[in-house]
């Protein structure tokens, strides 16, 4: 497939509104299996994941479930989407029960070809602001690559850690990811098009659950570390409902490394920056 000139796309932005409702909250705290947050207080981390949802109607989907390309990102037709990874700073916390902002804007879009064919990445900046005031900042970054045979398996080792967690991922956690968080992409409750069309050996795990539960039980292991930043590179997917872990190390004062990975090895790699 062509390369895409996406250059035209970079500055557009958008706004989207919404409350951090205690509704939304209940469910996403059942689908994490966590205890549910009271109103008023802070937004746990990577919860906002699950609000300022683009609200399409199914009539503007494409086959693989997104919205169709278009608005402020670019049109990018017959690719499969991928969240890579991302950076997040973290300044005061979203506050449950009250009304917020995100603005998004893209900040960069490049065309490159390699052995995989045709990749267009796109960092989109996220700004999440409450009684004017930036709450969170957040680079997302985003592939667009056409439809080729994707190495499945990890190649890095799992490393020794301070602590660790297990999780089985099962088709029914995803599911209600995919509904707290608005994701009609079907590589994460579709198993026929998730094996047949875009050639995975199950439902794929989404890379955002798996950054919020790695920091979550980063979290658990460190209660009284205070998040400024966190930075996170998915290297290959995991599938349901395989078992995989989670866990890190406290490298030096304030920073950790965390990761998430099974028995092939690394799934996820991040960095928390913590006081």
């Amino acid at each position: 497939m062509s390369p895409v000139d996406v250059t035209a796309w970079i500055g557009r932005s958008e706004k989207a509104y919404d409350e951090i409702s205690f509704g939304n909250i209940q469910r996403i705290a059942a689908t994490l299996s966590e205890v549910r947050p009271g109103w008023g207080s802070p937004l746990p981390p990577l919860w906002q994941w699950c609000f300022f949802q683009k609200n399409a109607p199914e009539s503007e989907l494409g086959i693989d479930g997104h919205p169709t390309r278009g608005g402020y990102l670019p049109t990018v037709e017959n690719r499969n989407r991928m969240w890579a990874g991302g950076r997040i700073d973290f300044y005061t916390p979203l506050i449950i029960g009250t009304a917020a902002t995100r603005v998004t804007t893209i900040k960069n879009a490049q065309e490159k070809v390699g052995k995989a064919g045709n990749l267009l990445f796109v960092t989109v900046e996220h700004k999440y602001i409450q009684d004017d005031i930036v709450a969170i900042r957040e680079e997302q970054d985003i592939v667009y690559r056409d439809p080729t045979p994707l190495t499945l398996k990890c190649s890095a080792p799992i490393p020794d850690a301070d602590w660790v967690e297990e999780i089985k991922p099962t088709s029914t956690l995803l599911f209600r990811y995919s509904a707290i968080t608005f994701n009609s992409h079907r590589i994460h409750y579709d198993w026929p098009y998730a094996t047949e069309c875009e050639g995975y050996p199950g439902l794929v795990v989404h890379a955002p659950l798996i950054a919020t539960l790695t920091l979550r039980a980063f979290c658990r292991a460190n209660p009284e570390a205070k998040l400024k930043h966190f930075s996170y590179r998915s290297i290959c997917p995991l599938f349901s409902p395989e078992p995989f872990k989670l866990g890190g190390t406290i490298q030096s004062p304030g920073r950790g490394m965390i990761w998430a990975g099974s028995d092939t090895g690394v799934a996820q790699q991040g960095e928390v920056i913590f006081e």
